[in-house]
C-alpha cells in the first residue's frame, strides 16, 4: 500500500488511521487485539491513541487504550511495523493536565510504561494550552526527541493563529516543529478546518490526520431518524446532524455510493483522502466487520463530479 509523508517528520503512514479511543470502551481487550491484528494485516500502520482514552467510561481512569496497545505489542512484537501516535494535555481527572514542562515530562513516562515501548512515534499536544508560553512545550518535546522517547511531534485542536505562532516559535528558537495537526474534520464538520487552518497546513507542509471522520457514525448512514439513536453509545453526538443539511449529505453519499458500489462510510473516507490537505483520516471500529468496511475505503477513487456533488450538499 502506498504510504504518505507526514509533514517533514520522516514518518510515512497509510492513508487511513485507526482510532484506538474505542479500546476499553466499545471494544474489550480481546476484540481490540483482533482489530489491531487485522488492521496491520491489511497493510495499514498508523494507530492513534492518547493518555486520556477512555476515561469517559464509568469506572475508567484514563490510559486504558494505551494499556491494551501495550499488551498487544508485548504479545505480538513487531514494534517497527507500527506507527503509534499518542497525545498529552487533556485532563486526567484528579491528576493534572496542560502542556507545562512538568506535566509533559511526567505523562510521557506514564504513556511509555502503558504502551510497553521505549518511544512514541508521534507525540502530540492534545489541545492548546494558553497558560504556558508556546516555547515551553516545544522545548520539552525537543528534549524528548533528543532522549529518543519521541520521533516526531504534532498538535491537535489548535486554532490557526496559535498554530502559526507555534510554528514560528520553533523556527525562531531552532526547535523541532509540530509536523502534524489533528483537527475535527469531516463532510459533516467543515468550517473548523477549512479556511485559514487548512491553508496554513498546506502552505507549511504540515501533515493532517483528522478525527471524527465519520461524524460519530452519522456518515455511515445507519442513523436516519432519532429512533435509530436509542441505546447507541454515540447517539447523543449524532442528533445534531439530523436536519435538512444532514439529509442532503446522506442523499449525496447514497448517490455516490451507488455509483461506486460502495458503503457510505467508504465514500465519506474516500472524500477526505482525496483532499490535498489530508494525510489520513482517523476512523474507529468496534468489530471486524466494521473494520473491514472502513479499510476498503482506500480502494475507492472519487472523480471530480462525485467530489463536487458531496461538496455542494455539505456546504455550510
Amino acid at each position: 500500500m502506498d504510504k504518505r509523508k507526514l509533514g517533514n517528520s520522516g514518518l510515512e503512514i497509510a492513508p487511513l488511521a485507526f482510532g484506538c479511543n474505542v479500546f476499553g470502551w466499545t471494544a474489550d481487550e480481546a476484540m481490540s487485539f483482533k482489530l489491531l491484528d487485522a488492521f496491520l494485516a491489511g497493510g495499514f500502520n498508523y494507530i492513534d491513541t492518547a493518555d486520556t482514552y477512555s476515561r469517559w467510561v464509568p469506572g475508567n481512569r484514563g490510559g486504558e487504550s494505551e494499556t491494551i496497545i501495550g499488551k498487544w505489542l508485548k504479545q505480538r512484537g513487531g514494534r517497527d511495523k507500527i506507527i503509534i501516535g499518542s497525545k498529552v494535555g487533556l485532563p486526567m481527572p484528579g491528576v493534572g493536565q496542560g502542556l507545562s514542562r512538568a506535566w509533559i515530562t511526567r505523562e510521557v513516562e506514564n504513556s511509555l510504561r502503558r504502551l510497553q515501548t521505549d518511544y512514541i512515534d508521534l507525540y502530540m499536544a492534545h489541545t492548546d494550552d494558553p497558560d504556558v508560553p508556546q516555547a515551553e512545550p516545544l522545548e520539552t518535546f525537543a528534549a524528548l526527541i533528543k532522549q529518543g522517547k519521541a520521533r516526531a511531534i504534532g498538535a491537535s485542536n489548535f486554532q490557526a493563529a496559535r498554530f502559526q505562532q507555534a510554528l514560528d516559535t520553533s523556527k525562531k528558537l531552532g526547535l523541532p516543529r509540530y509536523e502534524s495537526l489533528q483537527p475535527h474534520y469531516s463532510i459533516a464538520e467543515r468550517n473548523e478546518f477549512e479556511g485559514d487552518l487548512e491553508a496554513l497546513c498546506l502552505r507549511e507542509q504540515v501533515g493532517v490526520i483528522c478525527y471524527y471522520s465519520l461524524a460519530n457514525g452519522f456518515l455511515t448512514g445507519k442513523y436516519r431518524s432519532k429512533a435509530d439513536l436509542v441505546g447507541k453509545a454515540r447517539g447523543s453526538s449524532v442528533e445534531k446532524y439530523m436536519n435538512e443539511r444532514g439529509d442532503r449529505i446522506l442523499a449525496a453519499l447514497d448517490e455516490v455510493a451507488a455509483q461506486c458500489n460502495a458503503k457510505l462510510s467508504q465514500v465519506a473516507l474516500a472524500w477526505l483522502m482525496a483532499r490535498p490537505s489530508i494525510t489520513a483520516p482517523i476512523a474507529s471500529a468496534r468489530s471486524l466487520d466494521q473494520l473491514e468496511e472502513i479499510m476498503q475505503a482506500v480502494r475507492i477513487k472519487l472523480d471530480k463530479a462525485q467530489i463536487d456533488l458531496i461538496d455542494v450538499a455539505s456546504r455550510q
